[in-house]
């Protein structure tokens, strides 16, 4: 995405529609995922007409025909003419293995996150650079101050953000959790846990370890009925890091919570963190880590500005989370990127 525009785009702006038109192929996603595209196809276990697919969704042929068409051109669905008029569709790997809400791997809650809860905020980003705060009072009608009174404003809600953040630890979980070696670590505490995944991959990596996870009561009341699993072997306690006590523990996980909030209350946390930990003890952050320049990752700027339209907070390069940690009292810092969407960054007492 940051190549230079070569000779040839100068003459005709061919990455810059590209760009145009990236909102509108994430919609078709979007709304393939909403309808139950990819369900259906998966579920089919043989390719099917845009007629049958529009009459199991109850949606019209011709809008079918045409999603499904962007769809193939964006090498998400396989097409196949059956004769000189019917074509038929089929889901390709990655679309029955990603986007299909029966799979293990799926991203579909993430998506309808994006959809329903991102993409409006986003149509607001004018006033968010304008204003140089979050838009959730213009799209939500809800104050800016509290953003996780936004983010659980409903039950409904709730569900779709727990959603978005299962789907992204079973999609990075393992990566982040064998970023290092932490089998030294025997009690571990994530904190702002949410569903349970992060925590449930550390479970399987550590098994020796205990795994915790701490959120506010209404999210852990609401994990243990939607998201909790039968061989569960990580443990649910209601809490607030911020307001209340944190539980003992030989390492903290704050995963994609410090991002989320301004440098001083992010210092504030640490700095409770290190008073309960015993020499020894550490912190695991995972966020998506700014390069030291700043010009990169794309990805990373992408959700720097998300937090910009969302919350009070912002992405940092590690030399800004080293300085809250090391201000904080912790010490020995290491980062790994991991070359994907987030990263990790391990710092002891």
């Amino acid at each position: 995405m940051a190549e230079r525009l070569s000779q040839s785009e100068l003459d005709y702006p061919f990455k810059l529609l590209e760009y145009f038109n990236g909102f509108r192929v994430s919609k078709v996603i979007f709304s393939a995922c909403e309808l139950g595209v990819f369900d259906l196809l998966l579920l089919s276990q043989k390719p099917l007409s845009a007629e049958l697919v529009a009459q199991e969704l109850g949606a019209s042929v011709d809008g079918i025909e045409r999603l499904l068409d962007v769809l193939v051109g964006v090498d998400i669905l396989e097409r196949r003419r059956t004769d000189r008029t019917t074509s038929c569709y089929s889901g390709t790997d990655v679309a029955n293995l990603y986007l299909a809400k029966g799979s293990a791997k799926s991203l579909h809650d993430m998506i309808i996150y994006q959809s329903q809860t991102i993409y409006p905020l986003w149509n607001n980003m004018v006033h968010a650079v304008r204003e140089g705060k979050n838009q959730n009072e213009k799209t939500f009608g809800i104050s800016p101050e509290d953003i996780f009174q936004t983010i659980y404003r409903s039950e409904e809600e709730m569900l779709k953000f727990m959603g978005l953040m299962n789907s992204t630890w079973i999609l990075d979980g393992h990566d982040i959790v064998t970023a290092f070696n932490l089998s030294c670590f025997k009690a571990m505490v994530d904190l702002g846990g949410c569903s349970g995944a992060l925590a449930r991959e550390l479970s399987k990596a550590y098994p020796s370890s205990s795994v915790t996870v701490l959120d506010l009561p209404t999210v852990i009341q609401t994990a243990r009925q939607h998201f909790s699993e039968q061989d569960d072997t990580i443990v649910f306690q209601e809490g607030d890091f911020f307001g209340g006590d944190i539980p003992p523990a030989d390492l903290y996980i704050l995963a994609r919570i410090l991002h989320d909030w301004k440098e001083d209350k992010c210092v504030q946390l640490l700095k409770k963190i290190h008073a309960c930990c015993q020499p020894g003890g550490g912190v695991l952050l995972v966020e998506a880590l700014l390069f030291e320049n700043r010009r990169g990752p794309v990805m990373a700027q992408i959700f720097s500005l998300n937090m910009l339209v969302q919350t009070e907070g912002k992405e940092h390069p590690p030399s800004q989370y080293s300085n809250m940690l090391s201000f904080a009292g912790f010490h020995n810092v290491q980062v790994c990127r991991t070359g994907k969407s987030y990263d990790a960054i391990l710092a002891i007492k």
